[in-house]
């Protein structure tokens, strides 16, 4: 196995985990900065307030996104154990 499958490979995962974290992330900072914006409106500053709602959107997205992360990580997985045995001289 040379050094350019091995970086491929670490290339291919990182792309995995951004796609595969994107929904999470993308729909905790959303809810982060609504409840930001309705802080400063309202000038509560409770921080627990923030907290809640990141961790329910969260949950929520892994709900709704959870067969595509699945789909995502069982592609990548089956790509490697099918090629396996190109990887090992």
């Amino acid at each position: 196995m040379s050094q350019g499958e091995v970086l491929n490979i670490a290339q291919q995962a990182l792309k995995m985990i951004l796609m595969v974290s994107a929904p999470m992330l993308g729909f905790g900072l959303l809810v982060g900065l609504l409840i930001s914006i309705f802080q400063a409106t309202t000038q509560i500053q409770e921080a627990t307030l923030a907290f809640v709602p990141k961790i329910v959107a969260v949950f929520i997205s892994i709900l709704v996104f959870g067969p595509w992360i699945l789909n995502v990580l069982m592609d990548f997985t089956l790509n490697l154990f099918n090629n396996i045995s190109s990887y090992i001289n």
